[in-house]
Parts: C-alpha cells; structure tokens; sequence
C-alpha cells in the first residue's frame, strides 16, 4: 500500500481477482467499478467494519490489495483526495484507449 489513510472519511479500494479491475466498497458491501459510487466510511469503527469485510472478501479470493483511502464528498460522488487514487479512477494515463476512461464519454 503506497497511500496511508489518515482521514475521518474512507473508502476501501481493491483489485478485483477475476479481470485485476481496479474496484471499490460500494454501500451494502457490494464492488464498485467506479470511485464515484464507493461508499464513504465515516469514523474509527465504520472503517474498521468496512476493511474487515473487505479483508474478508481478499480471503475468500474475490479481491486482492485491499486498503483504505481518503476521500471527500463531491457533487459527482465519492473522490479521493490523493492523486494516484484518482488516476487509479480512471485508468491508464498512457493510452486513453483503454482503462476506465475508454468506457466513459468525453468530457
């Protein structure tokens, strides 16, 4: 894990196992394929009950690379405050082809 989360507001970011997409927490413990959909976790015990499920899930091999992240509530949804987290939203910057951002119009 290269982001430490330090904030009050989380989300739990992963890898899906299956295709290695890049998915997120959504509410009622369901994986997101996108950051603006990821549920935010509000204090100590709501992230720890949300990693703990999440950690879960990485055992029963449904994801892999399970963390927390720090994210802010935004007119669009969910986004997280750091960079490479929002660069992991919307796929590689390389070719914007493919990833995330290949799915989604223009802006």
């Amino acid at each position: 894990m290269l982001v430490k989360a330090k904030g009050t507001q989380q989300s739990v970011a992963a890898s899906r196992l299956l295709d290695g997409e890049a998915v997120w927490l959504g509410t009622g413990n369901i994986w997101v394929e996108d950051v603006a959909l990821a549920a935010i976790f509000d204090g100590a015990d709501a992230i720890a009950e949300a990693l703990c499920f999440a950690k879960a899930e990485e055992k029963r091999q449904v994801v892999v690379d399970v963390y927390p992240l720090d994210v802010e509530i935004t007119d669009q949804g969910t986004r997280p405050t750091h960079l490479r987290e929002r660069l992991k939203g919307i796929g590689p910057t390389v070719r914007r082809d493919l990833g995330k951002q290949a799915r989604q119009p223009a802006a």
